[in-house]
């Protein structure tokens, strides 16, 4: 899983390097996820975090207000990652919904599993090994996004990315 799967071209778009089965998985899971979502299963409870714990008053009104925006967003963002994982370039605003569905996946996928940052090895005879392995591949794709994202970003104040925004060959093979 070390090659690099998101590279930005000279256009400003994002060059896509997944392979078949990489576009299966993330054309699958987001509707799994949206299953979970709509039938407001226990394992999304950390898609939407608690804002308020020492007010119960405040916390209703802040769900009443924002609830249903952020399952909106969230459902965008897995309908975005699941109608592009084929593709073979997407624009800034399809890798940031795919930032988003990616964390909404993790999120998830973390709580079925009740991952802890202290998780360090899971046995691959442990019959959630192949969990374990998608909950991996999910939060690789996520670093390699904020890599590729941040590649644009000024290094020294002169508004030239680490990258200069070009390409270089280097891209996802």
């Amino acid at each position: 899983m070390g090659r690099r799967r998101f590279s930005r071209d000279r256009q400003g778009r994002f060059r896509v390097g997944l392979e078949g089965h990489e576009q299966e998985l993330l054309k699958a899971l987001p509707r799994q996820a949206q299953e979970l979502l709509e039938r407001d299963d226990p394992s999304t409870a950390r898609v939407f975090p608690v804002a308020y714990a020492h007010d119960a008053r405040a916390e209703a009104d802040y769900r009443d207000l924002m609830g249903g925006q952020l399952l909106l967003q969230h459902q965008h963002s897995l309908d975005t990652l699941a109608a592009t994982a084929g593709a073979n370039t997407i624009d800034e605003g399809e890798i940031h919904e795919w930032l988003d569905a990616i964390e909404v996946l993790r999120l998830v996928l973390g709580t079925q599993l009740d991952v802890t940052e202290d998780l360090v090895h899971v046995d691959e005879r442990d019959p959630r090994s192949p969990q374990f392995t998608v909950y991996r591949y999910l939060s690789m794709l996520q670093e390699q996004i904020v890599d590729a994202l941040a590649s644009a970003l000024p290094l020294d104040g002169t508004g030239r990315g680490g990258d200069s925004g070009g390409d270089h060959g280097d891209g996802p093979v």
